[in-house]
């Protein structure tokens, strides 16, 4: 560890800043630490030494719309393998030189990438948990709740897998600007009707506040203070 001049945190995020702990002391310095999630940063988990840099990256994964061929690629989910996917970057503490040396063996770990975007820490936590685990993923757990229903009240399963998979990709397409055309006015109407029972009006606050982001990250790195008894 000593000699090491990057070490990376490969490590679950409750586990971060109990290891860090033990690790980071031991780096030399002008060495770099290397954290592929925003949580333990943003949680202030990490022991800081102002003599070291510290780097944060994540990968997007493969994207829902891409243009690989190749059929083992198509089904690698998570990427760093065959599949190309962007990635997210950013300097939480050191020397504007060594942006660049983080950026490059963040290219290197989750190879084949397309695009690096520079973002903050702060910015990295609205992205992860905020956006992709606490809003999106609850949403994509309601839609297989949702498919199981359909199934439940007597559609075949390949039937309604089928329906709700191409529907997705097109509803996606329309909804994010890709297909050049709306909803027609009987799905517009639908979703307009059912927003009110599905949703509370102050979803929006209760995700991306950053209060409600900040106990999030403190939540998953298991650094929550909890009230005295």
């Amino acid at each position: 560890m000593a000699d090491a001049e990057v070490v990376i945190l490969a490590l679950p995020d409750v586990l971060i800043g109990r290891i860090s702990g033990e690790i980071i002391p031991r780096m030399k310095p002008g060495a770099m630490v290397l954290g592929l999630d925003p949580a333990a940063a943003h949680a202030g988990v990490l022991p800081v030494r102002e003599e070291l840099t510290y780097f944060v990256t994540h990968p997007c994964h493969p994207p829902l719309f891409n243009d690989e061929t190749d059929p083992k690629a198509r089904t690698d989910w998570f990427g760093a393998s065959l599949a190309r996917q962007d990635i997210v970057c950013a300097l939480y503490r050191g020397p504007e030189a060594e942006y660049q040396k983080g950026e490059d063996l963040a290219r290197v770990l989750f190879a084949p990438v397309r695009d690096s975007y520079r973002i903050t820490v702060e910015q990295m936590a609205i992205l992860e948990p905020a956006l992709v685990e606490t809003f999106t993923l609850t949403l994509v757990d309601a839609m297989k709740q949702g498919l199981d229903e359909a199934v439940k009240m007597g559609v075949p399963p390949e039937a309604a897998m089928a329906f709700l998979m191409g529907h997705l990709r097109i509803e996606f397409a329309i909804v994010f600007g890709l297909a050049g055309f709306p909803v027609s006015d009987g799905a517009k109407l639908a979703m307009e009707k059912a927003r009110d029972r599905i949703f509370r009006p102050d979803w929006k606050q209760n995700i991306f506040d950053p209060e409600k982001i900040r106990q999030s990250v403190a939540e998953i790195t298991g650094s929550l203070k909890q009230p005295a008894p």
